[in-house]
């Protein structure tokens, strides 16, 4: 359990990056008194973890409706979260972690950031979505390793909520290169996790005899 623990967070972790999420949250609430930016962050963090639970509550479901196997969630998954890891690697900006051009014009005019961008996308973005699918999946029915999931996707968002109640602080401490070193780091250990989910994907399908 230990090692779907540690899987867990180290994908949730990169997927999400609470560095990013806390700076952006301190652009975006600079102007906002300390109150009303704990009020926006408990906000975003726990409409975030509603989505993300919802998806790894009917993830399984949904795929056996649709007739996906687990074989092609593991392949796509992996293809997915390996296009995330290049993005973190690269320090590129891309709508799978982080948003758009026009979604954050967007944001900039809106009086409450909580819920879009900051909850959504940003938290529970796209790869995020796709990650906790998969990886409640790959336990394949088993209730205490999707408990350990569920539990390692709760402690991240924890941290994402204390590192955005501590942006200002965040964003002087590790600057914009500290934020991209973490995660090129983290980027560099879901590459490879995704490129064992694909592995794993093409070998259960048969493709491969």
């Amino acid at each position: 359990m230990f090692e779907v623990a540690l899987v867990s967070f180290a994908t949730f972790f990169a997927t999400v990056g609470p560095p990013d999420v806390a700076i952006v949250f301190a652009a975006l609430t600079s102007g906002e008194r300390s109150q009303r930016r704990h009020r926006l962050a408990l906000k975003a963090v726990l409409v975030a973890g509603a989505i993300l639970l919802f998806f790894a509550v009917v993830g399984r479901p949904v795929l056996h409706y649709l007739d996906i196997s687990l074989a092609a969630m593991r392949a796509a998954g992996g293809i997915l979260l390996l296009l995330i890891a290049i993005d973190l690697v690269f320090a590129r900006d891309s709508g799978g972690i982080s948003t758009t051009p026009a979604e954050a014009d967007e944001a900039r005019r809106s009086p409450d950031v909580s819920v879009f961008p900051i909850a959504m996308p940003l938290i529970a973005g796209p790869g995020t979505i796709g990650a906790v699918i998969l990886l409640v999946a790959d336990t394949e029915g088993d209730a205490l390793a999707a408990t350990v999931v569920v539990g390692a996707l709760a402690a991240v968002l924890l941290v994402t909520f204390f590192l955005m109640l501590a942006a200002g602080r965040v964003q002087r401490v590790l600057g914009v290169t500290g934020v991209h070193v973490l995660a090129r780091v983290f980027g560099i250990l879901l590459a490879a996790l995704a490129v064992q989910f694909t592995f794993d994907g093409i070998r259960d399908s048969g493709l491969m005899g």
